[in-house]
């Protein structure tokens, strides 16, 4: 591909406007809550910004593109199902976690299930969100290898700074903003990609002639057992992750948390449908092309040569936000839940989760240099296990089920379902690590069950 000088120029300014709006604003980050949880200031079109921030990226835009052109319509689970995610969190969860007035999951659960179990559920929690933050990484470093020529060294290097100055100068405060500009760059991308796609391609009757209703049109396309894994997985990956409910904890009130989810939950999946009108165009223009290349050689060879710039840039900003607000998650769980006790964390606490922060994402910038970066996608099909397994049903058994659930069984779920997450992989078994974890989980919890009123001991 060969970009001219209105791309760059366009790819460029978009590229500083997201620089200087993730360090721009008139609240500066001057305590370590102001970093984590945005002096639990946020509204709620900022709590929404900092969801979709991080929530929504590469396998919105490009991953959700790359299975249209695949198998059609099933590729909207994962648009629709952070959507409905973000639904039950607005609806369900919103509100008693903001009153919780804590900064992580993991603090959130100790309140029921003790001081013992959280370790644990940090780490476990944080080791999933890592293995992202390298994906995301080498998503952004490939980016700038194939727009500049630049090596991977160069490139990862460049993609790491770009994420440092994201998160570091203002943490949560410019994650909420940031995720706005995203979200109407992301939008402006694929609305204008998705409405050009669909009228090349002949509109609906054009589809319709091209493509037979199954698998092209159906939600179950590449099977019913794989499309309600993925929407499993979705539902239970939003709800149980550090990074998307930390934007929640960093709302103002109860109210703000709640609209931000649900605003959340209506914008994320119309995304998804845009990107499947260019994955469907793709494949009924150019069948022989990669898969891969579907939405970047879409951009490149239908849209206007600035328009590309900007949706480029978009693309990146969506990789780099993401990358960003994973590795303000890993931070803030590492600092809380288990640095917190250290004299020169409690002396240094702003200073303190800005380093560690930053050595999260040198530690990840280091895995993808030395070529470990194939070996750690090969077992990122286990992190949404370990974070679902770890933290999903104790996190839901904590607000819905309080007096129900003993300390002793929240902790047993929370040591039995990352294990059985991991045996489950190790051993190759013939279904998802999560099913395993989930119920493993389940089964802690429920002979952990406190009797109620009236009822026997068990």
């Amino acid at each position: 591909m060969t970009f001219g000088l209105s791309f760059f120029a366009a790819f460029s300014a978009t590229l500083l406007l997201m620089l200087v709006t993730a360090t721009a604003g008139r609240r500066q980050t001057r305590r370590a809550e102001d970093f984590s949880v945005a002096g639990r200031q946020a509204g709620g079109w900022s709590v929404a910004g900092a969801i979709m921030g991080t929530l929504v990226g590469g396998a919105s835009t490009i991953g959700t593109v790359q299975l249209a052109f695949l198998y059609g319509l099933s590729a909207w689970w994962f648009t629709l199902g952070a959507g409905l995610a973000c639904l039950f969190l607005g609806l369900f969860m919103a509100g008693p976690l903001r009153e919780g007035n804590v900064e992580t999951i993991p603090q959130f659960v100790s309140t029921l299930y003790g001081q013992r179990p959280r370790m644990v559920a940090s780490l476990f929690s944080a080791t999933g969100m890592f293995v992202h933050i390298v994906a995301q990484l080498l998503a952004c470093g490939a980016l700038f290898t194939s727009l500049f020529g630049l090596s991977l060294l160069q490139g990862a290097l460049v993609s790491c700074a770009l994420v440092a100055i994201i998160s570091l100068k203002q943490g949560m405060l410019g994650a909420g903003r940031i995720g706005l500009v995203k979200l109407v760059l992301l939008y402006l991308t694929m609305v204008s990609a998705g409405a050009v796609a669909f009228r090349l391609s002949g509109g609906w009757n054009g589809l319709r002639h091209a493509f037979a209703p199954f698998p092209w049109f159906s939600l179950f396309g590449y099977g019913v057992g794989a499309g309600l894994n993925d929407l499993l997985s979705m539902l239970v990956g939003v709800i149980s992750t550090q990074t998307y409910l930390q934007a929640v904890f960093s709302a103002r009130d109860r109210r703000a948390a709640r609209q931000g989810a649900l605003l959340s939950a209506v914008l994320i999946p119309p995304l998804g449908l845009f990107g499947i009108a260019v994955g469907l165009f793709m494949r009924q223009s150019e069948p022989g092309l990669d898969s891969a290349l579907a939405l970047p050689a879409f951009l490149s060879g239908h849209l206007p040569s600035a328009g590309a710039g900007i949706a480029y840039a978009a693309l990146l900003i969506a990789a780099l936000g993401t990358a960003s607000g994973l590795a303000l998650g890993v931070g803030t769980t590492l600092k809380v839940d288990i640095l917190r006790e250290l004299a020169w964390v409690k002396r240094h606490e702003l200073a303190a989760l800005r380093l560690i922060t930053l050595t999260v994402l040198l530690l990840a910038l280091l895995l993808l240099l030395v070529n470990l970066g194939s070996t750690i996608m090969a077992w990122s099909f286990l992190s949404m296990g370990l974070r679902g397994a770890t933290l999903c049903l104790p996190l839901l058994a904590a607000i819905f089920l309080r007096e129900q659930v003993s300390a002793s069984g929240g902790a047993l779920a929370i040591v039995l379902g990352p294990s059985a997450v991991i045996l489950a992989g190790l051993l190759h078994m013939p279904f998802p690590p999560l099913y395993a974890g989930l119920a493993a989980a389940f089964l802690a919890l429920a002979f952990g069950r406190r009797p109620r009123k009236g009822e026997g001991p068990h």
